[in-house]
């Protein structure tokens, strides 16, 4: 992860279009009293058998976790119980010969949603790869997926990206490529939240990992004025107009996302001498 810290801050230092103000940093760090603890499943509506059908379930899941945009019904919720009453319902649905072969109506259908998705030839690939790769590396389970890794948090994040291209959440920006791996993260942090850091969820180095670079973290910074943005791109998004993967707006908004959280995790465990690690901060925005 001392690839993403890097490169965010490199961004963060170089951007045209998003600041991060180092006085509301300090505001919002002044103003944060005992940090309370969310339960991974608080809504209720995650998959969870204590076993590894959870890590295929968590792992397709988050290989599908993105781009809800512009359909204004469909969210996070839709798909993560979407998934967990496809399991429920026939718990062979996610077997690496079946995630090979799934189409856009089938997707559709496996998550009872009305209309095609967003990106949906996009999803579909994504399934294919995941289902390929786990079958050809993996004796099709991704619990062995995350055996592999040895404990670590950063090696299942490496092996996550190296086997799995899709994963891959690199950036080339002004020159410089910019990593951000947001859902191999988002893996490595359901699979420690669901488990209760034992079995698949133990890591013996879980504080490595970053937060995961979505569109709700920079809404909140921004809201809580820990980011500004230049006029253009605010105009951008007060008219909802779609900001495109790879711009220089985007990896702005998500890198400095990444670079202030950092800054505001090192400030926190400097004034109280406490450790808090940055992915808390997904959960708790997430849930807010």
């Amino acid at each position: 992860m001392d690839d993403v810290r890097a490169t965010s801050a490199w961004v963060a230092t170089h951007s045209s279009h998003v600041v991060v103000d180092s006085a509301g940093i300090e505001k919002v760090v002044d103003s944060i009293g005992p940090i309370p603890k969310v339960e991974w499943d608080f809504e209720g509506i995650h998959y969870f058998d204590n076993g590894p059908l959870t890590v295929q379930y968590l792992f397709v899941l988050d290989a599908l976790n993105f781009c809800f945009w512009p359909d204004k019904e469909l969210n996070y919720d839709h798909l993560a119980s979407g998934l967990k009453a496809a399991l429920q319902n026939d718990q062979s649905a996610f077997d690496a010969d079946r995630l090979q072969k799934y189409t856009g109506p089938q997707l559709r259908e496996l998550l009872k949603w009305p209309r095609p998705l967003p990106l949906e030839d996009e999803r579909v690939r994504l399934l294919h790869e995941v289902g390929c790769e786990l079958e050809r590396s993996f004796d099709g389970k991704a619990s062995n997926l995350v055996k592999s890794c040895g404990k670590s948090a950063l090696n299942l994040v490496a092996l996550v990206t190296r086997h799995f291209p899709g994963f891959r959440d690199h950036s080339l920006y002004k020159g410089h490529q910019v990593f951000l791996y947001k859902r191999a993260q988002i893996f490595v942090a359901d699979l420690w939240g669901a488990f209760k850091g034992q079995a698949y969820g133990q890591f013996n180095d879980i504080g490595s990992i970053t937060i995961m670079a979505d569109y709700i973290v920079p809404a909140v910074l921004r809201q809580l004025g820990v980011l500004r943005y230049s006029s253009t791109l605010a105009s951008t998004i007060e008219a909802n107009s779609e900001i495109g993967p790879g711009s220089e707006e985007e990896v702005e908004l998500r890198a400095c996302s990444v670079h202030a959280v950092e800054k505001m995790r090192e400030l926190i465990s400097m004034k109280s001498g406490k450790q808090v690690q940055s992915s808390f901060w997904n959960r708790n925005w997430a849930s807010s």
